[in-house]
């Protein structure tokens, strides 16, 4: 999988993408993610990227020319421009925002099942609209906040969806059973030593019955979602009840 990124501050990516599952991710071969920097695409002395808001208002807006030049000639080097007059596409761009949709374990997943994806990182009051309108094949958000710009998110997303990638993670079951990848919030995990500052195992768990276990699993899962994220119960039975029909 290909994966590009727009910013005007590249230098914040390397901590995270050479680190850990990403980088042994990327030395396999598995998935290329490539960071570039916005201002190589401008054509002013000062590689400027930014400009006051039409209207007036606090702040500058990032300007739609640069942008609109990383991502066609990024688009082009890919071979994506072909790609997106088909359905299903095999390639998005992405432009990260407080205003997008919210980032899910099913997002991320249907992600991961593309070829290529490019995330344009924001940065000051925003970006010209018109990069929504005429680049973004989705706009995407990973809370209800706000932050500097996009880096940080562009870097949840990638460690979201390369999770969901075959071969980064060592375990093929590794996403199955954890939270939100059923609707639940995942149960507790405990290992060694079986107490631990008068805390000890719950008995399930060193009893070798597999199906004790699997009980004692899902009804904690159960139990903990509904002390902290109970709309996920609900949301849960609606998405059941719906394909049910």
């Amino acid at each position: 999988m290909q994966i590009d990124v727009v910013t005007i501050f590249p230098e914040m990516f390397p901590p995270v993408l050479n680190a850990s599952i990403l980088k042994r991710a990327q030395d396999s071969g598995i998935v290329d993610i490539q960071v570039h920097n916005l201002r190589d695409y401008t054509h002013d002395q000062r590689r400027t990227v930014d400009d006051r808001p039409y209207g007036g208002g606090p702040g500058m807006v990032m300007k739609p020319e640069p942008i609109f030049e990383a991502v066609e000639a990024l688009r082009a080097k890919r071979g994506c421009e072909a790609h997106r007059i088909r359905q299903p596409r095999t390639c998005e761009t992405i432009l990260l925002s407080p205003k997008g949709e919210p980032l899910s374990a099913g997002l991320a997943k249907a992600l991961a099942a593309l070829t290529h994806v490019l995330l344009i990182c924001g940065r000051y009051e925003g970006v010209d609209e018109r990069v929504r309108i005429g680049l973004a094949d989705r706009t995407l958000s990973i809370g209800d906040y706000v932050l500097t710009g996009g880096e940080l998110p562009a870097m949840v997303a990638i460690d979201a969806l390369a999770r969901f990638i075959p071969g980064v993670l060592g375990h093929a079951q590794a996403t199955e059973e954890e939270s939100f990848a059923e609707g639940w919030l995942e149960y507790p995990h405990y290992t060694r030593p079986p107490t631990y500052r008068g805390m000890t195992v719950p008995e399930e768990l060193l009893s070798g019955d597999h199906e004790a276990v699997a009980r004692w699993r899902k009804a904690q899962a159960t139990a903990q979602t509904l002390a902290v994220r109970p709309e996920m119960i609900t949301s849960h039975q609606c998405n059941r009840s719906a394909k049910s029909l």
